[in-house]
């Protein structure tokens, strides 16, 4: 009979402590993508520099990754984002060597967290034409 006390207690204790956590794990809100940038470095092949900003609390929530979107919804292109940047917002990553086809003119750039996934600000940037040239775009 005691350990059935101690238990209840326990799981209730638990489920406090849960409910009271839960608010501020999920209080860092969605990631947002504030600015952008991308350069055509080769006939169908760009880099984006994309600037993230999120309430980073640590490694149970966090910025996780962000993402190149085709005007279709596929995705082109995905940078992991693999430690919290806490004291470091906001931040900016990049990724080289993206391949898209010729008839698409622009992309969305979106970024998610581990709590959220997806759903904070996107931004659309039109593709540059030549090479070497550079589009930046931001909120």
């Amino acid at each position: 009979m005691q350990s059935r006390t101690v238990s209840t207690l326990l799981t209730r204790l638990v489920l406090v402590c849960g409910a009271l956590l839960f608010p501020v794990l999920a209080n860092a809100g969605k990631a947002d993508v504030v600015a952008a940038k991308a350069t055509k470095t080769d006939e169908n092949t760009y880099r984006f520099d994309v600037t993230v900003v999120h309430d980073d609390t640590g490694w149970d929530h966090y910025a996780n990754v962000w993402q190149v979107i085709g005007p279709d919804g596929t995705i082109i292109g995905e940078r992991a984002l693999a430690h919290p940047h806490v004291n470091e917002q906001p931040f900016t990553r990049s990724l080289s060597g993206v391949t898209i086809p010729p008839d698409i003119k622009g992309v969305t750039v979106r970024a998610g967290d581990l709590v959220h996934a997806f759903g904070g600000a996107e931004l659309t940037i039109e593709l540059p034409v030549k090479a070497g040239q550079s589009v930046t775009v931001s909120n």
